[in-house]
């Protein structure tokens, strides 16, 4: 019998929520692979940060099953999300606090030990590339270095699965690259998913694309099974046109 880890890191299966009578997302299944980024792709209002916040156990779902490195969300809830660091759209960071204490809190919430929660700081802080302003307070840093410290937190008790919601939204063009960087970085130690609407961001840093349409999963493939979707090759603008009936 092999002992190696399963392939994939988080499933979903056949997710449904409703708000009131509206049905904002409408049996969506999708599955991360180990060491992947899959992007999460869709206008906004297309039910992705509904999706997120139900993967990440912030919003329970009306219908359907979530399964994280084999832990029922639903059922083992603490089990589940030891596994899990998220960020989301507006990250939670307190403005007063310095970067290093910040992340200190971050780790024993997580329930790591003094010995371990130095050694993770330290570690997420070179990570993100942190180190020179561990001393700053978080309200004193740009808008592209409270995203970073925002990840940070989501990776400083090395989860094996990381959910970024909109990462690089509200970021000037030098931040936007720096964070498809790090994203890039984290999948060679994490399984990463992450939202956007932004069709440039899937081809830069995604190894695979699902795309949400009015609450429904309408694609899932590679960037590249996008770009020649019904057959029109290297025509990702245009095929992301088709499947949705909206420009990007």
């Amino acid at each position: 019998m092999s002992d190696s880890p399963p392939e994939f890191t988080l499933t979903a299966r056949n997710l449904q929520r409703r708000f009131g009578a509206r049905i904002v997302v409408d049996d969506v299944s999708l599955a991360l692979r180990r060491g992947e980024v899959l992007g999460l792709l869709g206008h906004n209002g297309a039910g992705k940060s509904t999706t997120l916040q139900m993967l990440s156990g912030c919003l329970l779902p009306d219908g359907g099953e979530i399964e994280i490195c084999g832990n029922d969300l639903l059922r083992q809830p603490l089990q589940a999300k030891r596994h899990l660091g998220y960020l989301p759209e507006i990250p939670p960071l307190y403005r007063e606090m310095r970067v290093d204490d910040y992340l200190r809190f971050a780790a024993r919430l997580h329930r790591l030990n003094a010995a371990q929660t130095a050694a993770a700081v330290a570690e997420s802080l070179h990570r993100c590339g942190l180190e020179n302003v561990r001393q700053k307070r978080i309200g004193a840093l740009s808008k592209g270095y409270q995203q970073r410290v925002g990840i940070a937190q989501a990776i400083v008790h090395q989860p094996d699965v990381i959910i970024l919601d909109e990462p690089t939204v509200g970021l000037d063009p030098a931040q936007i690259r720096d964070i498809r960087t790090l994203i890039r970085e984290l999948a060679d130690h994490h399984s990463v998913l992450l939202s956007t609407h932004l069709l440039a961001e899937v081809e830069a840093i995604c190894d695979r694309v699902n795309i949400l349409h009015q609450g429904r999963l309408a694609f899932d493939g590679t960037t590249a099974a996008l770009a020649a979707h019904d057959g029109a090759p290297n025509e990702l603008e245009a095929n992301f046109l088709r499947i949705t009936g909206v420009k990007p």
